[in-house]
């Protein structure tokens, strides 16, 4: 019963055409924060 949803979430990764990797969060987050704060100044101005 405890591990049923990280199984689930095996499952899902396995099915999907590319499983997210470690590193390919990097550039997505980066361009996230980046645009957040440039929002931030924006909004400060």
């Amino acid at each position: 019963m405890r591990n049923q949803r990280f199984i689930k979430s095996v499952v899902a990764a396995s099915k999907a055409d590319a499983p997210a990797m470690p590193w390919a969060r990097g550039a997505r987050r980066a361009a996230f924060i980046a645009k957040r704060t440039a929002e931030g100044f924006a909004k400060a101005a």
